[in-house]
């Protein structure tokens, strides 16, 4: 009897074990299809995934991803909101909704999500410039110049900072200091960057 209870129980423990191993497995499933680029697929690993372990903060902002791969602009928003309601702190699920708005240009709540973001303990490079691009867009230029700075002061080869300060030193008359920015882009390479030197600094 007791060898019997025994025999159940290590069952029902190895059901269990596996039941939770598949349904990482449809996670893992989930980030293999996204990094081919099978974001339909993905999202339905992840959905798959979430339906047990509903809380996963990064199964839920992975599918956000996958959505807004798809132009899915508002599950994605759903998606990133669930998961930084989950974890406040995240600051790459604040960036990802900044970057999101920025998308739909709505400068507003990119800047809103993006100062989140710079107000967060050790916040990135990236906030600082999602924040530039955020303020750049509402015309606010010379707090843009300021936290364009501040990323490229943070990470010297951020290629897209350079860029995106010196279209704005060109838009605001400053040529040679705007032109000296896209050449430092160009050289990080930054695909953009030969065709404005091309257009506005020769």
């Amino acid at each position: 009897m007791k060898n019997s209870l025994n025999l159940r129980w290590l069952v029902l423990s190895l059901l269990v074990m596996l039941a939770a191993c598949s349904g990482d497995t449809q996670s893992q499933k989930g980030d293999v299809l996204f990094k081919r680029g099978d974001y339909e697929a993905a999202i339905v690993a992840y959905s798959s995934f979430l339906e047990t372990k509903p809380k996963n903060v990064k199964a839920l902002y992975n599918r956000g991803r996958a959505h807004e791969e798809l132009g899915n602009f508002q599950e994605a928003e759903k998606d990133f909101l669930d998961a930084l309601n989950l974890d406040k702190r995240n600051t790459q699920v604040m960036l990802s909704l900044s970057n999101l708005y920025q998308k739909q240009k709505n400068h507003t709540n990119a800047l809103l999500y993006a100062d989140y973001a710079v107000e967060t303990a050790g916040a990135p490079a990236m906030a600082y410039f999602m924040k530039g691009r955020a303020l750049h867009q509402l015309g606010n230029t010379e707090e843009a110049l300021k936290d364009y700075s501040t990323a490229i002061k943070m990470d010297k080869d951020f290629a897209e900072a350079y860029f995106y300060r010196g279209m704005l030193k060109l838009a605001t008359d400053k040529k040679k200091a705007g032109c000296e920015d896209l050449t430092l882009a160009s050289k990080l390479n930054f695909p953009e960057a030969a065709t404005a030197i091309d257009k506005f600094c020769k």
